[in-house]
């Protein structure tokens, strides 16, 4: 009876090791990288503490974080080959999905709103107000460039201001020594490089103009920036777009639910990297419309009960 007993016990303990063994086997050698915006934008910094999340949580090399020029650029990284994860606001993702249905999602994250800045002492106080004004429109082939494309558009003055292509510490630096008038970024709240001039710069309201923004695209929300955020007078109204993590289709369901676990289980760190990613959470999680889950990512979903 004892030698039975102790018989059992031996092969439950070498199953487990067989299962523990397999379960770090299955990433040994995995190799990531997450494409994830410029320095002073939220993308890379909750890129860096994932990647160490992920890293522990996955026993693997610590993924390596690109320096990008922003959303476009991220998903056309992921589409070569050239990088595994990224960071891609949900109107670049929707819009490149039409086209590359091979895209698959494993979270929406935070959300990301838009801010059109000027100078504190600037006249500008409407975006009718910029027309024959100088605008950096974001970096080239950047998520600021496409949504400040489009506004420009539907305010009807895409051939009435003179634009310029530039990152956020170029724009802010451009803004204040009065070679531009004003500029567009798209961020979490705050951004921590645009924070640091909130004495400096004033953000404009486009209430008048969401009507238009929202007709293009369903993803495209209308949400507040509190007068705290940037120690402005007043609110202003803008517009919010939700962010994904995107993959290839082809990566395999167990990296991709372990990728989603890793995420959920780093939310205290990443919300200590940048406060946006405290509205990180399973439940809005899922909704990545018009981008489909990832089946590992599902499968992590219905085991949470989603």
């Amino acid at each position: 009876m004892a030698s039975s007993r102790r018989t059992r016990g031996l092969a439950m303990a070498a199953a487990l090791l067989l299962v523990l063994t397999a379960c770090t086997a299955g990433f040994d050698g995995l190799r990531l990288r997450i494409a994830a915006g410029n320095p002073g934008g939220v993308y890379y910094k909750l890129a860096q503490t994932l990647a160490t999340a992920w890293q522990t949580g996955l026993d693997i090399d610590r993924p390596q974080v690109l320096q990008t020029q922003g959303s476009p650029d991220n998903i056309a990284k992921v589409l070569a080959g050239q990088a595994e994860v990224a960071f891609v606001a949900a109107d670049v993702a929707a819009d490149r999905y039409e086209a590359r249905p091979d895209l698959a999602a494993l979270a929406r994250i935070h959300d990301d709103y838009l801010h059109v800045v000027v100078r504190a002492d600037s006249p500008i106080r409407s975006v009718a107000q910029l027309r024959g004004h100088r605008i950096a429109i974001g970096s080239p082939a950047s998520g600021v460039e496409y949504i400040a494309s489009k506004l420009l558009d539907v305010a009807g003055l895409t051939h009435s201001v003179t634009k310029s292509t530039r990152g956020l510490e170029d724009s802010i630096a451009a803004l204040l020594n009065g070679e531009v008038d004003a500029f567009f970024w798209s961020g979490g709240l705050p951004t921590p490089t645009l924070a640091g001039y909130k004495s400096s710069v004033r953000l404009l309201d486009i209430a008048d103009l969401m009507p238009k923004m929202q007709a293009i695209t369903e993803v495209y929300g209308t949400a507040t920036i509190p007068a705290s955020i940037y120690n402005q007078l007043l609110p202003v109204t803008t517009l919010v777009v939700p962010n994904f993590l995107v993959v290839p289709k082809s990566m395999p369901d167990d990296v991709a639910e372990a990728l989603v676990r890793g995420l959920f289980d780093a939310r205290s760190q990443l919300a200590q990297a940048n406060s946006a990613a405290l509205s990180i959470d399973v439940h809005p999680g899922i909704e990545t419309q018009p981008i489909p889950l990832h089946p590992g990512a599902l499968r992590y979903y219905r085991a949470q009960k989603t």
